[in-house]
């Protein structure tokens, strides 16, 4: 990725938290203070000594702003069923360094045998924290969906970097239209953004709270 791949991704970051703080303040303050170097650097430790390659600058960039997200309890959460506050995303969680780097590492055997046969990826986004199953990985050449349901599955890049993921965000959210991403569209719920599919809510509980950005 180039300087200018990550001065992208650092100002659509910054327009991406500036937005959350005003509409979606839950969801502002789920996000983790930018990681350390040395967890930055712990991570990137293993995917060198298992894969022989390191972190992209450009998600380096993202986690020196921001370290990953975390689940907050809302006074809602209990009653009207689960609001994942970090969810922000239209693909999920953004993940810790450690995070990131399980799937991949998990496709190592026991005798060092690599069942991905050397692809080179990170999966900085994640259904969930625990970044097992489904996700966006990182290559050279872009952004794009993996999964692990039946043996590792890679699609075609979406997104050429993540820095044109984050401006396509920002795009939905500030000018639209609302599926300029996919049928999941950016709604409010509890002060938190969760895009969704109207036709088919993941929040069965809490969608009639939930209002479309647009």
């Amino acid at each position: 990725m180039t300087t200018e791949h990550v001065e992208r991704t650092a100002t659509a970051w910054r327009q991406l938290t500036e937005w959350l703080r005003v509409h979606a303040p839950t969801s502002h303050a789920s996000i983790l203070s930018p990681a350390t170097e040395a967890e930055i650097e712990e991570a990137e430790g293993h995917l060198r000594h298992y894969c022989g390659y390191g972190f992209p600058p450009e998600l380096v960039a993202l986690w020196t702003m921001a370290g990953g997200v975390q689940q907050l309890d809302i006074d809602e959460y209990d009653e009207e069923g689960e609001v994942d506050t970090g969810r922000f995303l239209p693909h999920g969680l953004l993940l810790t360094p450690s995070q990131s780097i399980r799937p991949r590492l998990a496709g190592f055997d026991r005798q060092g045998n690599d069942y991905w046969e050397g692809a080179q990826w990170a999966a900085p986004f994640g259904n969930y924290s625990e970044a097992a199953d489904t996700g966006l990985y990182l290559s050279a050449d872009g952004l794009g969906k993996w999964s692990s349901y039946e043996g590792m599955f890679m699609e075609e890049p979406l997104y050429p970097s993540i820095a044109a993921y984050l401006e396509a965000v920002n795009r939905t959210l500030g000018e639209g239209p609302a599926d300029l991403m996919g049928r999941k569209v950016p709604g409010i719920v509890y002060g938190c953004l969760i895009w969704q599919d109207p036709q088919r809510p993941r929040l069965d509980e809490t969608f009639a709270d939930w209002r479309p950005v647009h």
